[in-house]
C-alpha cells in the first residue's frame, strides 16, 4: 500500500508548524494507543501527519526490542510515497552485529537518550544506515529514545527522523519531536505489551489455547469437554544420552527433534499442549459428527513427523552424532480441555481417559517394534487397510486389554 500525504486544516506559521497542529497529532497518538493493533498502523498514520505539519521527512522509523524466540528486535520504517516496511533482527551473530552498528546501540552504550547527525558524513560515529539515508537525499538525522519501566526485555522505543531539506530540521521541529515522544511511547508500549501477551502466550501454550486464556478462561476448572484426536510422541533412548554427552548438546538435539515433530502437527491444524521431558502431547479437536477429519490430520502429522525425524537422524549420523528415534501413538476420544493445577499456578491442558490410554500405549511400541501405533477407535475413523492389528495388550490403569494397531509402512509403496 502506498502512503499518500494528508492535508490538514491547521494554519501554518513561518516555521511550517503550529502549536495547535502538533497538539492534534499528540491527541491522535493517544487515541491510537487505545485503538491501534500494530506499530506499523501507528507509523502509517504518524508519518503523513508530520509531513503535513511541515516536517521535511525522507524517512521515519519506530524501533523496539522484542520478546520473541525468533527476533531480538524490529523496526517499522516509513518514507513518503513508499509502503511501510518492517525489518527484524535475529538472535544470531548476524543480528547482534547489525545491532552493534546501529545508532540505537551507540546511544545505549553511551547512556544517551538522543542523538543528531548532519548528513552525509563519513567521520567517527557514522553507521551503515547513513549510507541508505544519503541515497534518499537526507541531510539531517535525529533519534530519540524513551525508556519503559521494569526489568524486562521490552526496555523502550526509539523514534528517528531523517530530513531531506537543506539545513535539516528547524529548532521548532526538534522541539516538536520531544513534545510528541511521550504520547508515541505510550501508544507503542500499549500495542507492544498486548502483542507480547498474545504472541508469547501462543508460544508457550499454543494458538488455540492462548485464545481461550485471553478470552477469560483463567480460573482453575475453567474448560470444557471436547472430542479430539490425540497424538502422543516419545523419543527413544533419550535418557541414556545424559550419561555420555554434556547437557547443552543434549538440549540442542532435543530441540531439533521436537521441531521435526512439532512442524507437521502445527501444519495439520494440531495444538501442542505440552512437552514432557522427551515426550510431546498434541490434540486435534473434532466435530462429533465427523471425527475422521481430525483423525486424518493426526495421522498425516504422525507420518510426516516420522519422515522428518528420519531425515534429521541421517544428517546427524553423518556427523558421527547419536540418533533419536520417535514412537508415536494415535488415539481419539473425549477429553477435558481446560485449566488444571493450583489456584495461582495453572496448566491449560487436556486430561481424561483417552489421554491416559494414549500414554500407556506408547510402551507397546518397543514390544511390537513399530513406531506408529493407533487404537481401535482411531483406526475405525481411517482406512483400515493401512493398519494391522498388533494384538491385545493390558495397559497399566486400564481395566480391559486394548487392541493396538500398527501402521503398515509397506502400504506407502502401493
Amino acid at each position: 500500500m502506498t502512503v499518500q500525504r494528508l492535508s490538514v486544516a491547521f494554519p501554518f506559521d513561518e516555521e511550517g508548524m503550529t502549536v495547535e497542529g502538533l497538539q492534534n497529532v499528540i491527541d491522535w497518538l493517544i487515541a491510537e494507543g487505545i485503538s491501534s493493533r500494530s506499530i506499523d498502523q501507528i507509523m502509517e498514520g504518524l508519518g503523513p501527519r508530520l509531513l503535513a505539519l511541515g516536517y521535511p521527512i525522507a524517512r521515519a522509523s519506530i524501533a523496539m526490542p522484542s520478546i520473541d524466540p525468533m527476533h531480538r528486535g524490529y523496526s517499522v520504517v516509513w518514507s513518503p510515497g513508499s509502503a511501510i516496511s518492517i525489518d527484524t533482527q535475529g538472535h544470531d551473530d548476524a543480528g547482534q552485529a547489525m545491532f552493534e552498528r546501529s545508532p540505537i546501540y551507540h546511544l545505549l552504550t553511551n547512556d544517551l537518550l538522543q542523538g543528531r547527525w548532519q548528513l552525509p558524513t563519513n567521520g567517527p560515529g557514522t553507521f551503515p544506515l547513513f549510507d541508505d539515508l544519503a541515497a534518499l537525499g537526507a541531510t539531517d538525522y535525529v533519534i530519540r529514545l524513551a525508556e519503559f519501566p521494569g526489568d524486562i526485555a521490552l526496555g523502550g522505543v526509539a523514534f528517528s527522523l531523517a530530513a531531506n531539506a537543506v539545513g535539516g530540521f528547524s529548532d521548532e521541529q526538534i522541539t516538536g519531536i520531544a513534545r510528541l515522544l511521550p504520547a508515541l511511547a505510550l501508544a507503542c508500549y500499549r500495542v507492544a505489551t498486548t502483542r507480547i501477551a498474545t504472541d508469547m502466550l501462543a508460544v508457550y501454550t499454543g494458538t488455540r489455547t492462548s485464545g481461550r486464556i485471553l478470552s477469560g478462561q483463567t480460573r482453575r476448572g475453567d474448560g470444557t469437554s471436547i472430542y479430539a484426536a490425540i497424538l502422543f510422541a516419545d523419543l527413544k533412548d533419550f535418557t541414556s544420552l545424559n550419561e555420555r554427552w554434556p547437557p547443552e548438546r543434549i538440549v540442542g538435539w532435543l530441540n531439533e527433534h521436537f521441531e521435526a515433530i512439532a512442524g507437521p502437527v502445527e501444519d495439520n491444524s494440531g495444538e501442542i499442549l505440552k512437552f514432557m521431558g522427551d515426550s510431546l502431547l498434541a490434540i486435534f479437536p473434532s466435530e462429533l459428527e465427523d471425527p475422521s477429519i481430525a483423525c486424518g490430520h493426526a495421522l498425516a502429522s504422525a507420518l510426516e513427523a516420522v519422515k522428518a525425524n528420519q531425515r534429521l537422524n541421517a544428517s546427524r549420523a553423518a556427523r558421527g552424532e547419536p540418533m533419536l528415534h520417535v514412537d508415536i501413538v494415535l488415539h481419539v476420544g473425549e477429553v477435558f480441555y481446560g485449566n488444571i493445577g493450583a489456584s495461582r499456578r495453572l496448566d491449560f491442558t487436556a486430561i481424561g481417559r483417552a489421554v491416559n490410554e494414549a500414554a500407556r500405549m506408547e510402551k507397546i511400541a518397543d514390544v511390537v517394534e513399530r513406531n506408529v501405533l493407533a487404537s481401535a477407535p482411531f483406526v475405525a475413523k481411517q482406512s483400515a487397510a493401512r493398519f494391522e492389528s498388533a494384538g491385545f495388550f493390558a495397559l497399566k490403569g486400564v481395566a480391559k486389554p486394548m487392541e493396538v494397531f500398527a501402521w503398515m509402512e509397506e502400504a506407502e509403496d502401493h
